[in-house]
């Protein structure tokens, strides 16, 4: 029962926002190109499909866990001197997250299947760490973008094997939020997370 009814809210959702999407960019048919996608071109079959599926819902799913991360930390510390910094690096994942909810939607992909344990574990792991202070706050976030950033190395390696004229777009989206999510992994560095293993 639980599945059939997350699976019509996830239809009922996915199928809204590609309304919504395609009302939105009637208006600017002129200045887009031909083609029917954005960012993810449809599949030629069904092993394609499933890699780019995957790799949508991978990566959606790291960015939702890492927004619920900072959600925590911000309950904890977004008072604090950190606070500030927390907010910026948070701020960043936003914007990933709802750039994948809108490739997902475009592509048709449900999200996986996890979300309600990531919603719970991810803020339980950022407020906890957060708990025992900056340093610890900081070293989870370290963690957290290094594995993050492998996963779209990954990614970027598989692609670019398999046609990287063909994934373009998802190429650059892909690498783009890699360098973000590095540069917290850095910020994470030089603000003490090191200091957190000793």
């Amino acid at each position: 029962m639980q599945r059939t009814a997350y699976t019509v809210l996830n239809d009922w959702t996915n199928r809204t926002v590609l309304l919504i999407v395609r009302r939105s960019s009637k208006g600017r048919a002129s200045l887009c190109s031909s083609r029917d996608y954005s960012v993810v071109p449809p599949p030629r079959d069904s092993t394609e499909k499933e890699m780019l599926d995957r790799i949508l819902r991978v990566d959606h799913a790291g960015e939702y866990g890492a927004n619920r991360i900072y959600a925590g930390q911000m309950a904890v510390l977004g008072r604090s001197s950190t606070g500030v910094l927390i907010q910026e690096m948070w701020d960043q994942e936003k914007k990933h997250l709802k750039k994948f909810d809108e490739i997902l939607a475009e592509s048709r992909v449900r999200p996986t299947a996890l979300l309600p344990l990531w919603n719970i574990a991810g803020f339980l792991l950022g407020a906890s760490t957060a708990v025992l202070g900056k340093e610890a706050a900081m070293a989870c976030t370290v963690a957290v973008e290094e594995s993050i950033s492998e996963h779209y190395n990954s990614q970027i390696r598989t692609l670019m094997e398999k046609d990287p004229d063909r994934y373009t777009e998802l190429l650059q989206v892909i690498k783009e939020f890699r360098d973000d999510e590095m540069e917290h992994h850095d910020i994470g560095l030089e603000n003490d997370a090191e200091s957190c293993h000793q």
